[in-house]
């Protein structure tokens, strides 16, 4: 479909290359914004964190990185997508993209079959061996490179607009883990997840801001017939704080609790027993079954998300418009209660109290199932107030006790 493919790659992965490969590699930057004692970022991690910087607030939707999926510094170019941009590529798009990676996938496997039987050498075929052996893998990094091809495409767009929405529920998130004990700043775990985005649903049945499983949800109280907390971002939040206390209190440090947030707490255990507490190893070599990119890139890609958060005038220099945080009551059900009957306790239309509720089930705004006690629920800005001014709180605030409101966490 593109016959002008392969010229276009060979300029771009030979030619392109030669002031790359005549300049030594630059040490690794190690940004104090992404490294401490709690989420430590030691040298042989920076080339991913590099990498999902660039993926995040460098690249944007328009453009396609062919990339070495072990040794993420090692880039070979980037691809500027034809027509019009949207969320997803369109099928031109996306054979675009095969075309190139293909034909970099031939030049790349002509260069190792080269290199292991002693051929010479094209000077170009010489500067793209420079240029990948001056990445992170080193000498030995030609030898498998064609395999470890990957292409990522850029996120700038939507990182920003999960920074947006960020404002929203920054504040009440950390009130949810500093008040489990935890460090406030893994509420910026939804920047990978789902880039904050409510009605994110994984193929595999993640669900949500805070991407739950079902049978995760289910282990940690969040999910029943009424209700399906997944969809509650700072309910999740919630049940989030609950999981990494557990992954933290089984695996002892941020890291591997971290990870095990993409690969379980067990797949963890299994990589701590082969490898200890030695995390640079366990990126580099562990192979446990289900341990694949994702697993291996989860903890760089939080550490990435953290620091631009952290930072976002140096990464979005245009600026970034931050929602107004949550402003809203919340009560905790004393007892099971229809959702007409809260509705009606609390003086609140119907439609706009399962509006602000999403994670009530069908069956429960329809009121055909009840609401079960312990349910969290939102309720407009002041609310209990006006029922409490109005001397008519005594019958609402017997079917439920106020919660801290997040206006009150700003």
């Amino acid at each position: 479909m593109y016959p002008q493919s392969r010229g276009f790659l060979i300029v771009l992965t030979l030619l392109a290359l030669v002031a790359c490969a005549s300049q030594p590699a630059p040490p690794p930057r190690i940004d104090p914004l992404s490294s401490d004692a709690t989420f430590p970022a030691p040298p042989e991690l920076q080339p991913q964190i590099g990498f999902w910087r660039n993926v995040y607030a460098t690249w944007g939707r328009g453009q396609v990185a062919l990339h070495d999926d072990r040794h993420l510094d090692l880039v070979y170019g980037v691809l500027s997508l034809p027509g019009e941009i949207g969320e997803s590529q369109t099928p031109e798009q996306q054979a675009f993209v095969k075309g190139h990676q293909e034909n970099l996938r031939d030049i790349l496997r002509q260069l190792e079959f080269k290199v292991t039987t002693g051929a010479p050498l094209t000077p170009a075929e010489q500067k793209l061996a420079d240029h990948i052996r001056a990445s992170s893998g080193g000498p030995g990094a030609v030898v498998g490179a064609s395999d470890r091809l990957r292409t990522q495409r850029g996120m700038r767009e939507r990182f920003k607009r999960g920074l947006e929405i960020s404002g929203r529920y920054d504040a009440a998130f950390r009130g949810v883990f500093r008040e489990a004990g935890l460090p406030d700043d893994l509420a910026y775990l939804p920047h990978v997840e789902s880039s904050f985005q409510n009605h994110a649903a994984s193929s595999a049945g993640a669900v949500g801001m805070w991407q739950f499983m079902p049978g995760t949800a289910r282990h940690f109280g969040m999910l029943n017939a009424a209700v399906d907390e997944r969809r509650d971002p700072v309910a999740s939040a919630q049940g989030a704080a609950r999981y990494l206390t557990n992954a933290h209190d089984r695996l002892g440090n941020w890291p591997l609790a971290l990870t095990s947030y993409n690969h379980g707490v067990g797949g963890m255990k299994n990589a701590q027993q082969a490898f200890g507490n030695d995390f640079v190893a366990i990126v580099r070599n562990y192979s446990g079954k289900g341990f694949g990119f994702a697993s291996r890139n989860f903890y760089t890609e939080f550490l990435a998300a953290r620091e631009i958060a952290r930072n976002p005038q140096r990464f979005f220099p245009e600026g970034v418009r931050y929602e107004p945080p949550l402003n809203l009551d919340r009560v905790r059900l004393r007892q099971a209660v229809n959702a007409m009957t809260l509705a009606s306790y609390y003086e609140v239309n119907p439609w706009e109290l399962t509006s602000l509720n999403k994670a009530w089930n069908p069956a429960a705004q329809n009121g055909r199932i009840e609401l079960p006690a312990g349910t969290l629920v939102w309720l407009p800005a002041g609310t209990v107030e006006r029922l409490v001014q109005r001397g008519v709180a005594d019958r609402a605030l017997a079917l439920a006790d106020p919660v801290t409101t997040t206006s009150r966490m700003r």
